[in-house]
């Protein structure tokens, strides 16, 4: 009865995009909790895992998001951690989300272990902030645009995938929709409006549908244009990235960096925080939201 019922939650939460939505982001808050928990009581990791029968390996694999307890042991170290009554419950329910399949779970032979840890923030996020300087950002594109891009890159991409990754990136702009959407702030450059990927009628339909979700979601989404008259940004030369923020004040930023030969998941601090300011830079050098679009309509007209 008790996994009926975090099943229905879990089902309420994909409808109306609650936090713990996706199963990486409870998994990961919950390694976090119990981690900083031991740690402010001072516990080692070799006496709490002994306390529960365990190897000192195998609570670091729980720390580090590699294993899921049983309800029965994480009850057990609730309590030695001294975790108040309403504490426990919310770990427990965490528990429930973390052992559930995202969707993306069904593709994960198309994808590193990595990547596949990326879509699962990305689905739990609660914002995100994103560059991309010759390209539309996936959670933007049309399934051409998409299609087009994919079936491009013959040197990493089979083509019997591409249908299969296309389908990857519209399943992913789901979180733009929904009783409570991503909140998603796009910095990109001109060139991103010119680049005619799939050809000039992609492009045109890929405008008009950016115009489309500009003023379609007003509140969660906020398209900033670097104009080529920008005269110099910190963002210029730089790769893909995305900073990822979530609802529980508990999980910092997380971003995920592109580059043509290396992708993956920044969680040093620094970094983050670097990414940021760039980011921010960007926006205070590209254009307003409404010019942003006029760009873009401009430039759905030239291609008329």
């Amino acid at each position: 009865m008790y996994r009926s019922l975090a099943l229905g939650k879990l089902k309420r939460a994909e409808e109306k995009r609650m936090p713990y939505m996706s199963p990486t982001v409870a998994t990961w808050e919950l390694a976090l909790r119990l981690r900083q928990r031991r740690e402010q009581l001072g516990m080692e990791v070799a006496t709490l895992a002994t306390s529960l029968g365990f190897t000192r390996n195998y609570w670091s694999a729980v720390e580090n998001e590699r294993k899921i307890l049983s309800v029965e042991k994480l009850t057990k170290a609730l309590s030695l951690l001294e975790f108040d009554v309403d504490e426990q419950r919310e770990l427990l329910e965490l528990r429930e989300f973390a052992k559930q399949r995202g969707w993306w779970a069904n593709y994960s032979a198309l994808f590193t272990n990595e990547l596949g840890r990326f879509y699962g923030l990305e689905q739990g996020a609660q914002s995100i902030r994103t560059y991309e300087s010759m390209l539309v950002p996936g959670l933007l594109q049309t399934e051409e645009y998409a299609r087009a891009l994919i079936s491009s890159d013959r040197a990493n991409i089979r083509q019997v995938e591409v249908e299969q990754r296309v389908e990857i990136r519209m399943r992913r702009q789901a979180c733009l929709k929904g009783d409570n959407p991503l909140h998603l702030t796009a910095v990109i450059s001109q060139a991103a409006l010119l680049q005619q990927t799939g050809g000039p009628q992609t492009l045109r339909a890929q405008l008009a549908h950016l115009v489309n979700l500009i003023e379609g979601l007003p509140d969660t989404l906020h398209l900033h244009v670097i104009p080529f008259t920008a005269s110099g940004c910190g963002v210029f030369g730089a790769s893909t990235f995305h900073l990822i923020d979530f609802a529980s004040p508990r999980l910092p930023t997380r971003a995920w960096q592109e580059t043509v030969t290396a992708a993956g998941i920044i969680d040093d601090p620094d970094q983050v925080r670097d990414l940021s300011l760039t980011h921010e830079e960007a926006r205070q050098q590209s254009l307003d939201l409404r010019d942003s679009l006029d760009l873009i309509k401009q430039c759905h007209q030239d291609l008329a």
